[in-house]
Parts: C-alpha cells; structure tokens; sequence
C-alpha cells in the first residue's frame, strides 16, 4: 500500500514538471512509470485467472499421536505462466499448516501432500484455501479463497490397558466371560456341528442349511460391566501445566478405561462438571466410542460443581451391577463418603486418584520459599484424602506424571510387566 502510494504521488509529480517544464527526460519518465504500474496491474490481474485450485482433508477427526494430511492441487488453465503463487491455509491447530510459494507454467498442474502430526486433544478450526498474487514490485496484490472450511476433531490418545479389568460382579450383564456356557445369553460367538444332547433350539438354521448338516449354535456367559464414569473438571483442584497437567492426565484416565470397557461390549456412561459437557447416557457400541471420544476432546476445566456435589446428583443413575469409575486429583476427603453407600448397592467402585502434588511440582515456582510451604501443605491435603479412601477399603489407582497408564491401572491380582518410566 505504502509503495503504491509513492508510486502515485511520483507520477503526479513527473507529470506536473513534464508539462511545466517541457523536458523530453521527464515525459520519458512519465512513460516508464505509467508502463511500469500498467505492467504491474495487468501481471496481478492475471495472477489469478483461469486458475484452479482445491485441497483434501484425510479425515475430519484423528486422535493425539496421528498425522493431518492435506492434499493441494493447483491447476493453470491459462496460456500464460504464473510466475509466483503463494499459498497458505489458516487454521487453530498448535502446529499451523505450512504454506508454499511457486510458479505455473501453461497448462501446468502441481499436486503436493501435507502432514501435520496431531498433539493436542481438541475441536479445530480449518480456514478455506488462500491464494495471493502479485507483481514483481510489489505495488499490487491480489488473493481469492478456495473451497470451505471445516471443523477437526482430535481425540485424546488411547493408551493401552493390558491389566486393567472392571470390578467383576455376580449379575448378569454386558461383559462376556471367555468361559463357553450351556445357557442361552444374548452373545451369541461362533456355530459347531451338531452333538448329540444339544437342544433343537439351539440349531442355526441357516448354516444347517448351507452346509447340509446340523449346527447349533454356542453362547458366552455373561456378567455385569456397565461402567459410569465421573470426571472431575473443576478448575480449583487441578495441578500443572500442559500436557503433563491432572487434566489431560484425567482425560486420557477416562479415554483408555472408556475404550476398554466398549471394547469388551459393556455400556459405557459420562458424568462431568463441565460447561461444555452434558451428561452422556450410557450405550455401547462403535457409536457410542465416537460420542465419548468427542466429549473428551473437548474437555476443559471450566466446571463450577465441587465432586461431591457431582457423585451426589449422578449416583442415583447407578444400579446394582454397575461400576463408577471416579476420575479426580481432589485432595477433599469430602467426596470420598458418599462412594461408601455404593457397595451396599452392588455397585462397584473404582478411583483414579491423580496425584496434584507430583503434578504441581512440574511447574515453575520462582519463589522457592512459598512453594516449598505450598508442597508441605499438599502433603498434608493428599494424605488426608488417601486416609479416607483406604478407610473405606476403595480400590485406588494413583496417577502420577511421566508414566504409562497400562502400567498404574493394574488389576488387583495382575501383574504388570514392566515398570513405570519416571
């Protein structure tokens, strides 16, 4: 802008003292300056003529740990070049999409890919295609945007949990035993050729029928799973910074636990203190673990319900048979007294307990004095809270930083095979 104006204001000057003065050097000048801007106009104007352009997104949503990939495809229709072409897509994600500056020649096309790696959970936002042009003095620019936006998704990352096993209960449910069973359940595995005292109805008439011969049908026994989970998102009582933060810690607790018990065909439901998060009613299925990848990847601590609170209005969604899954770093003990109720219920009950001292300590502290008092009295606070959860005989699994969840969530009675990496 700036040099289209000194351009402007130099022209009308050459043109003042051509005409006053008469001199054939400042019309001379006059004329190369009116062919230069005109050169330039025209170069720009065409920049974007007869050009096409688009881009394809691999997938609209991924998990932490995948790759974006972006296809651009630029297509000059034109018989004449384009000599430079810059292009870029804006978007929210923490590693921007990265442009590229080159030139077409007639009748030419240009494919390139785009790989993006996904590092945080999260709803982006992905700008439509920007394309801008111009001329070699930069006194004119020109730029047009290609196609729509779209929304990403980034679901936390699921981490394996070999040892991790529901609490088992004696009611029929969800979960199917590797066990095979004489009773007839809703799961049915797999057919076998017919032996004699199977009963008639249990013969699968459709593979008797393809196969020429009789086959029944055989069943997994069934047990109780439904698992609820309750994800503490209040503000006040998380710890850390980042990625090493009781939240994110929290969210990848619920994702691989949530993915788990879905893996396994047990209901799966979501109770959080969120503003943004609803309570999700549990369901199983591949439906299901979208839904519930999607709440998490959107979680923040913005919630205004202390948990207690939260176990007070959700445990009443509870039956016997279930199992509440109680995701929280809260050092008030006050929460852990309505989980005693449960088991005269029938429900099972399990806390991950994310440890706010070992997280608080990652981050920086300049006064040296003030968080060594600060950690003394986390101390005392967490002390206090595991006091009360071991008086009620709760099972706890203790998250801390820098460690692999298949390896904290054990099982009582597993045994995990490695260590956990400090």
């Amino acid at each position: 802008m700036i040099a289209r104006l000194q351009l402007l204001v130099l022209a009308a000057i050459l043109v003042v003292g051509a005409f006053s003065t008469g001199a054939d050097f400042l019309f001379f000048l006059v004329y190369l300056v009116l062919l230069v801007g005109g050169g330039a106009y025209v170069v720009t104007r065409l920049g974007l003529a007869d050009l096409e352009a688009g881009y394809v997104l691999g997938q609209l949503h991924g998990s932490v740990g995948e790759q974006l990939r972006v296809t651009y495809t630029l297509r000059n229709a034109s018989l004449l070049p384009k000599l430079w072409l810059e292009v870029e897509q804006a978007s929210t994600l923490p590693i921007p999409l990265p442009g590229r500056a080159l030139a077409l020649s007639p009748r030419a096309e240009r494919t390139w890919i785009t790989r993006v790696p996904l590092t945080r959970r999260g709803h982006y936002r992905i700008d439509p295609l920007q394309i801008r042009t111009g001329d070699p003095f930069g006194l004119f620019e020109a730029s047009a945007g290609v196609g729509r936006g779209a929304t990403l998704v980034v679901y936390p990352r699921v981490e394996p949990l070999p040892f991790w096993r529901v609490p088992a209960t004696s009611l029929e449910g969800t979960h199917a035993s590797r066990e095979r069973t004489f009773q007839t359940t809703p799961l049915v595995t797999s057919v076998r050729p017919y032996a004699p005292g199977d009963a008639y109805n249990r013969i699968h008439w459709p593979t008797t029928a393809r196969q020429q011969e009789l086959y029944v049908r055989e069943f997994d026994l069934e047990q109780a799973a439904d698992v609820w989970i309750f994800l503490d998102l209040d503000p006040a009582v998380q710890a850390g910074r980042g990625d090493e933060s009781t939240l994110e810690a929290a969210v990848r607790v619920a994702a691989a636990v949530g993915a788990k018990a879905l893996a396994e065909n047990r209901a799966v439901g979501l109770t959080s203190a969120g503003r943004q998060l609803p309570v999700l009613p549990a369901d199983r299925g591949p439906r299901q673990h979208q839904k519930l990848m999607q709440v998490l990847a959107a979680a923040q601590a913005n919630g205004a319900v202390p948990l207690v609170e939260l176990l007070l209005q959700g445990l009443g969604r509870l039956r016997r048979g279930m199992t509440a899954l109680v995701v929280t770093p809260s050092m008030d003990p006050s929460w852990v007294r309505p989980l005693a109720s449960l088991r005269p219920r029938g429900v099972g009950v399990v806390v991950c307990h994310l440890d706010p001292v070992a997280y608080g300590a990652l981050e920086a502290q300049p006064d040296q004095a003030r968080r060594s008092g600060l950690d003394a009295e986390r101390v005392r606070a967490l002390r206090l809270v595991q006091h009360a959860m071991a008086e009620y005989d709760l099972q706890v699994h203790h998250v801390v930083p820098h460690a692999r969840l298949g390896e904290l969530l054990v099982a009582p009675g597993q045994v995990p095979l490695g260590r956990a990496v400090g």
